[in-house]
């Protein structure tokens, strides 16, 4: 995989991805993915239908969204359309802005050539843009603050090299697998889970001075809700590493509240979870305790609106740990339609062909 096609353009933007960036599987030549329908019509145009020429577009239906997976739909084009060479391809970029009902692909040539990949650049394109939308949203809210993806957890491994890409493309380019940056080149990054404490008995101290001892040149990221007890645990771990303790990761799950409020009154605010106010907390007590260098990390349970509520007040964050929120698949669902019929407008009622000043002829 050349992941090296990808370079970063003078004005952020990235390079046009070729075919060697994807690995398909090869059964989309044989229609295994397309809709049955979109076969039989394909065998249809073929034989009772011959050499009309078509114009399909592709659009969705959400403003304020960040276009994906138009390089890869370009490269489906190139590998299984029957005469990639005689389509006339018209399209944005990835990372571009789009509004609802702006087409961001527009083909043209034989039906019989391209028609049955329909479906699947439907699908394609409504994954990719769905991730970078998420990203670009929750970049907003993070108002400059650091982020990585945890999003490996959510769905079927085989998702996370497009999602990865869509993450990247929209910004965030620190990843939890090499899988999610291997399209862009990107090693995975992490320290410790919930398995290693366990499998140090529940020591959290011992996960930690065993983690600094296998990887000496990393800084120890400790994951301190284990016992959800963060501050104790924190300056527990911060007493016993000294500078070699990077950061404190808070994961506390939405079910518990954690023991450091079990003497204080909770009435005016929700104590579940990674509230605020165990960051306060947490973050004041570093500092006084000597450890005004041990970052704060959070995870579990965030989205675009948590976070820009809290960037916005000014909760000591330094990096967020972002999965679900990222990968919700229903922000841009796109769909393909035939638009004209050998030059002449020919489209369902309710459709046709959207102009476009933006889309750009692609040259491969």
């Amino acid at each position: 995989m050349e992941t090296l096609e990808i370079k970063l353009k003078e004005e952020g933007k990235i390079e046009r991805l070729t075919n060697a960036t994807f690995h398909f599987d090869q059964r989309i030549a044989e229609g295994f993915y397309s809709a049955n329908y979109f076969l039989k019509s394909r065998h249809i145009a073929a034989t009772k239908l011959p050499g009309h020429l078509v114009e399909e577009q592709w659009f969705q239906r959400s403003d304020d969204a960040m276009v994906c997976g138009v390089d890869e739909a370009i490269a489906l084009l190139h590998t299984f359309a029957a005469h990639p060479e005689k389509l006339k391809i018209e399209a944005l970029n990835d990372g571009d802005l789009i509004s609802a009902n702006e087409p961001v692909l527009k083909v043209s040539g034989a039906y019989e050539d391209f028609g049955f990949l329909e479906s699947i650049i439907d699908g394609t394109l409504s994954r990719r843009s769905s991730v970078a939308t998420n990203v670009m949203r929750l970049k907003r809210a993070l108002r400059g603050a650091d982020c990585f993806s945890m999003a490996d957890r959510q769905d079927d491994v085989l998702t996370q090299p497009g999602d990865g890409y869509a993450t990247y493309v929209a910004g965030i380019k620190k990843f939890s697998t090499d899988a999610q940056g291997s399209w862009v080149g990107v090693k995975g990054m992490g320290t410790m889970p919930h398995a290693l404490i366990a499998l140090a008995g529940g020591d959290i101290v011992k996960a930690s001075k065993l983690y600094a001892e296998s990887y000496p040149k990393e800084k120890v990221t400790a994951l301190v809700d284990y016992h959800n007890n963060v501050i104790r645990d924190s300056l527990k771990v911060a007493m016993s590493l000294g500078e070699r303790l990077g950061a404190v990761r808070v994961d506390t799950s939405k079910a518990l509240i954690d023991h450091y409020f079990d003497d204080k009154d909770t009435s005016t605010f929700d104590p579940h979870g990674v509230c605020r106010e165990i960051i306060y907390a947490l973050r004041d007590a570093l500092t006084k305790n000597g450890y005004p260098f041990v970052k704060i990390v959070v995870s579990s349970g965030f989205t675009a609106a948590k976070i820009d509520e809290w960037t916005k007040e000014g909760v000591p964050v330094d990096t967020y740990g972002v999965g679900s929120s990222l990968v919700i698949n229903n922000t841009c669902g796109f769909t393909g339609d035939l638009v004209m019929l050998d030059g002449k407008p020919q489209a369902k009622e309710g459709r046709g062909d959207i102009p476009s000043t933006r889309l750009k002829i692609v040259k491969y």
